[in-house]
Order: structure tokens, then C-alpha cells, then sequence
């Protein structure tokens, strides 16, 4: 017991130290925002070297390694990422440790921040209406499908998103501006693949995760209308991850000593698969991560994480290793997804110029 308070008091200091105030400086905006997207608008404005291009397309999305990061995939377009921290006041920073994370890990930073105010995560207290909206509408911008990472309160928000896509809550859903924050009354947008008008409804993220969902968590009024679907993965992603932890007092399912009421399964064409993670994860401070990548055999061994069930840490370093096993599974499948859909995104070009 000693051991874990001693982490727990580390990551309460690496929050509270490491995560600055909520003011920010930064400004970033990508020039095709102000461009009304027509068939053909986003592909054109993808200027690659076909060189680069040709890297692109040979990498193995499941073997991602650093340098592949570096030379080639930062070299091209990225998906957006949203996070969706957890709803217990200040938790949002252990999200912004988890942006961190990746942005030292070689993920673009404009991928991740919020490009009105500079903020790393969404409140899971927002309208999923208006998460969905927004994701559809850097979708037609960028062209590229959303990730969407979630923690407690913000993985159960996540998985309401997918079936907000799904239009289990209404037929149809509003496209919303994230830079004026704003619906902007029409509830289609222009497939940047394709040029063809598609309602939101239906719109399909790549890799969507959740971790420290479930059991009395799910209980808070307002979580409710999602207790008989949170466990089922609707059609609206690739590829679904959820994590639980073992002895999770606050959202594990008979403390998720028992695996199966504390597991996702896909109905219908999602690829779900589930992770468990040790006792010795906390609920509130699984999402803090930065300090991972601050050493180069961590990033190391992060970097050439295999995906299992039941990840488990067999050697030891020099430094904090605390999280190890969550951060290590979902950059694998960042980076896969980040692969996946820059490869779809230039063989969509590719057949544009051959077609014109």
C-alpha cells in the first residue's frame, strides 16, 4: 500500500505542477477552415511529395516505429483527435498529460488542441450532439475521420458520440463550427472523398477508446438514457478499444474482478477488442502520461508495444514507468489509425488525378 500511495501522491504533484494554469497562448488554425469545401477541394490542397507519398503507402499501420514517425507519417496530413476528459473538478489535466504524451510521441500538436482557445480536451459534459457536429465538420474540412480518446465520464460520452452518429437520439444531427462554437443549420456536408452531400447521421470515426467506464460512475443522473448501450459498439467506428481496471471502486463493474460485465462487444461491423489493466491503475490518474515520453528506453519500449488483452510490464527502468500499459495500447493503435487514413487519403487523390 505504501508503494501505490507513494505513486498516487507523485501524480497528484505531476498534475498539479506539470499542467500550468488554464489561460493559453496558443493560436493555431488551419488555412482550408475559411474555404468552402466543394468535390475535389480537400484532396487538391494536399500537396505531398510522391516520394513521400510512396512512404506513406509502404508502412505497415502495425508496425509503426519512431523513426517511421519522424521521416515519414509527421511528414503528411494526421486525423484530428478529441479528448474527452472526466468529470470530477481538475481532471481535465490528467487529459492535457495524456496530449503531452502524444505530442512528444511525434503526433502533430494542431491535431490535438482546440483551435479556438488552445484547450487539450472536451468537458464530457457537452452536448454529444455537438461533439458529433463538430467531428463531422473537420471531417469535410480536413478529410480525414476523428479519433476520439475518452476517460471515465468522458469514455461514457464517447461511446453516447457513437451513437449520436448512429442518430439513436435523433434522426438527423447539426453540423457545428468549433471555431465560433455555433450550429450552422444545416445537418449534411460534403464527403471530402467523394464530393457527394452526406447527412451526419451515419458519419463513421476511425479509433475511438474509453477507460474507467462503468459500475457506480454509471449511475450519475444524466448517464442514464446510455445504461442499457454503453458495452455495445455501434457501427459508427473502425476500431474500439476499452480498457477496465481490476479493483476499480468507482467505475468497474463488481470491481472489475469479473471480466465480462466490464467488456464492449461490437453489434455489427466495429472491430471491438477489450483491455484489462492491473489493480495498481487509478481510476482519476490512468490518463497521466507525460512524463513517458521524457526518457528514450520508456519511449522505446512504448513504441514497440504488441496489443494484448492483459499487457503486462516485465522489465524495469531507471524512471516512472506509471501507465505504462494504457498509453503503450493506445499510442499503438494512434499511430495504426494515423497510417490507415493517411494511406486512404492519398490513394483518394491518386484516383482523382487518374480519373480527371
Amino acid at each position: 500500500m505504501k508503494r501505490v500511495s507513494w505513486r498516487l501522491s507523485c501524480l497528484l504533484v505531476a498534475i498539479v505542477s506539470g499542467s500550468g494554469c488554464a489561460f493559453y497562448t496558443y493560436h493555431y488554425r488551419d488555412a482550408n477552415y475559411d474555404e468552402r469545401v466543394e468535390k475535389g477541394t480537400v484532396l487538391q490542397s494536399l500537396q505531398l511529395d510522391p516520394l513521400l507519398e510512396d512512404k506513406i503507402l509502404a508502412l505497415d499501420p502495425e508496425q509503426i516505429t519512431e523513426k517511421d514517425i519522424k521521416e515519414v507519417l509527421s511528414q503528411g496530413p494526421a486525423p484530428r483527435i478529441t479528448n474527452l476528459h472526466g468529470g470530477a473538478p481538475f481532471v481535465f489535466q490528467a487529459m492535457e498529460s495524456f496530449s503531452k504524451f502524444l505530442i512528444a510521441m511525434g503526433y502533430p500538436e494542431g491535431k490535438i488542441r482546440n483551435p479556438r482557445d488552445g484547450t487539450y480536451s472536451y468537458s464530457p459534459f457537452k452536448s454529444s450532439a455537438e461533439i458529433a457536429g463538430i467531428i463531422a465538420w473537420y471531417y469535410e474540412k480536413e478529410g480525414m475521420p476523428v479519433m476520439l480518446v475518452g476517460h471515465s465520464a468522458g469514455g461514457m460520452k464517447t461511446v453516447r458520440v457513437l451513437y449520436e452518429l448512429a442518430g439513436a437520439f435523433a434522426d438527423k444531427v447539426a453540423v457545428w463550427n468549433p471555431l465560433t462554437e455555433e450550429a450552422e443549420g444545416r445537418y449534411a456536408i460534403i464527403d471530402p472523398l467523394t464530393g457527394v452531400e452526406r447527412p451526419v447521421v451515419g458519419l463513421r470515426v476511425g479509433y475511438a477508446t474509453a477507460v474507467g467506464v462503468g459500475g457506480l460512475a454509471s449511475l450519475v443522473p444524466g448517464q442514464w438514457s446510455m445504461l442499457s448501450r454503453f458495452r455495445t459498439i455501434p457501427d459508427t467506428v473502425e476500431h474500439f478499444t476499452g480498457f477496465y481496471i481490476v479493483l476499480d471502486f468507482i467505475a468497474g463493474d463488481f470491481l472489475g474482478l469479473v471480466g465480462p460485465p466490464n467488456k464492449y462487444r461490437a453489434n455489427g461491423t466495429a472491430k471491438a477488442r477489450n483491455v484489462k489493466l492491473p489493480p495498481s491503475y487509478s481510476h482519476v490518474f490512468v490518463p497521466v502520461t507525460g512524463h513517458l515520453a521524457e526518457h528514450k528506453p520508456v519511449r522505446d519500449w512504448i513504441n514497440r508495444y504488441v496489443p494484448t488483452e492483459e499487457p503486462e510490464l516485465t522489465v524495469s527502468f531507471e524512471t516512472s514507468s506509471i501507465n505504462i500499459l494504457w498509453a503503450a495500447d493506445v499510442w499503438h493503435s494512434v499511430k495504426k489509425q494515423w497510417c490507415l487514413e493517411a494511406q486512404r487519403l492519398i490513394r483518394a487523390k491518386r484516383n482523382m488525378k487518374r480519373e480527371l
